[in-house]
C-alpha cells in the first residue's frame, strides 16, 4: 500500500472511531431521577415530598440538595439539559436580574409555583434570657453602620457590643447572632423586611433612597463583619446544634427548625409578635414569608416523573391544611388562597425589581 493510502485508510479508521464515540456517548445512560435545588429552610419540606414520592410510586426517588436560594437558582439558570437541575426551591421569590441570567441560558419557559408559608426566626435556648426586639432594635444591634449615638445625622460603623447599649431593655449580654449567608433566601428576607424598613428612619439613608436606589439597598442591607453577626453557613440544622452549645447566642433561621426544637429553643418576639403558625399564615407576623418551587417545563419531556412529582406535592393531601407536609413544617397557603388556585400555578405575578 502506498503512503497515500495509508494515510486515506488511517483519516477511515479515524471517522469511524469518531462516529462511534459519538454514537456511544448518545446512547450514554440518562439521569433518572429528578434533580431539586436550593432554599436550605425549603429543604426538609421538599425532601420529606421526594421521600413520599418513592415510596409511593415505582419512580426513582427525587435527589434534592441544599445550595441556598441564590445558589438553587443560579445553578437553576445555568441552562437546559440533564447537566442542570429540573426544580429550584427558594424561599424568597425569582429576582429580576435571576430571570434575565435565566433568559441568557435560554431557560425562558419557568413554571412558579407557591407551595405554602414559613417565618424567619429569631431564636435562643430556654437557657438564654427572653428577647422582646423592635424591628430598629435589630438594625441598630446588626447592620454594618447606623447612626452615631453623638449625631444621628452621620452613620459611622456599628459601634453596639451589649444589648443593652441599644436599648436598656435587653439582656446585658454580648450581641452575636448566628445567621445565614449572602447567597440564602432568608437573609434577603430578613434584610429587606427589618434591616432596609428601618433604615427609612435614617435621614441620611432615607435622602439616599431618592437619589440612588441601588447603593441605598446595598448600605441598608449591609449585617456587620466584626463578629457580632456571624456567617453559619446554609444548613439551618448545623446551625441550630451550634446555638444550643452556645446558649448566649441568637440565631436566624425558618421557623419549622424552631417548631421541630421547642423542648430546647425560644423565638424572640418582634414589635410585640412572636412566630405562631396562625401569624405567619396571616402575615401578620413580620417576618412571614412565601415558599415556591420553580420547575422547567421542557424538562417533563426528559426526566421521567417530573409532572407527577409536581402534581403530587401541589395537591391538598400533601400541601393542604390537612396535608402530609404540615407535620414536615409546612405552614399551608390560607384557603381564600387554595380557592383560587394559587397553590397549583403561579406563573401570571409580576417579579419585584431588585
Amino acid at each position: 500500500m502506498t503512503s497515500d493510502g495509508r494515510l486515506r485508510s488511517q483519516m477511515v479508521l479515524g471517522l469511524a472511531l469518531c462516529l462511534t464515540l459519538t454514537g456511544a456517548i448518545a446512547e450514554f445512560p440518562k439521569r433518572q431521577h429528578i434533580l431539586i435545588v436550593g432554599s436550605s429552610t425549603t429543604y426538609p419540606i421538599v425532601a420529606a415530598a421526594a421521600e413520599k414520592f418513592g415510596r409511593e410510586t415505582p419512580l426513582t426517588t427525587p435527589v434534592v440538595e441544599s445550595t441556598g436560594s441564590g445558589g438553587g437558582v443560579k445553578l437553576f439558570c445555568a441552562g437546559l439539559g440533564l447537566t442542570t437541575p429540573d426544580i429550584a426551591m427558594t424561599s424568597r421569590r425569582m429576582k429580576d436580574s435571576e430571570r434575565q441570567a435565566c433568559a441568557r441560558n435560554d431557560v425562558n419557559d419557568i413554571r412558579e409555583i407557591m407551595i405554602g408559608y414559613d417565618g424567619i426566626v429569631i431564636a435562643s435556648t430556654k437557657e438564654a434570657p427572653e428577647f422582646r426586639f423592635s424591628a430598629r432594635d435589630l438594625y441598630l444591634a446588626l447592620a454594618r453602620e447606623v447612626p452615631s449615638p453623638d449625631s444621628r445625622k452621620n452613620l459611622v460603623p456599628n459601634p453596639y457590643r451589649e444589648w443593652d447599649q441599644i436599648n436598656p431593655a435587653l439582656p446585658s449580654l454580648p450581641i452575636r447572632v448566628l445567621g445565614p449567608p449572602p447567597t440564602s433566601g432568608t437573609r434577603d428576607i430578613f434584610a429587606e423586611r427589618l434591616l432596609q424598613d428601618a433604615c427609612l428612619s435614617v435621614a441620611p439613608l432615607r435622602a439616599l433612597r431618592k437619589q440612588d436606589p441601588t447603593q441605598f439597598r446595598q448600605r441598608c442591607q449591609a449585617l456587620r463583619e466584626d463578629g457580632a453577626f456571624v456567617n453559619a453557613g446554609e444548613n439551618d440544622a448545623r446551625l441550630v446544634r451550634k446555638l444550643i452549645n452556645d446558649p448566649d447566642t441568637l440565631g436566624i433561621f425558618g421557623f419549622n427548625f424552631l417548631d421541630r426544637n421547642r423542648d430546647r429553643l425560644r423565638a424572640a418576639s418582634i414589635n410585640g409578635i412572636k412566630p405562631e403558625f396562625e401569624l405567619i399564615e396571616s402575615g401578620i407576623y413580620p417576618l412571614s414569608r412565601p415558599l415556591y418551587l420553580y420547575i422547567k417545563p421542557r424538562h417533563t419531556r426528559l426526566v421521567k416523573g417530573l409532572q407527577e412529582f409536581v402534581d403530587m406535592i401541589v395537591s391538598p393531601e400533601v400541601s393542604g391544611p390537612e396535608g402530609y407536609l404540615v407535620d414536615q413544617g409546612l405552614i399551608p397557603l390560607p384557603a381564600s388562597e387554595l380557592s383560587t388556585g394559587t397553590m397549583a400555578e403561579n406563573q401570571g405575578r409580576p417579579y419585584p425589581a431588585d
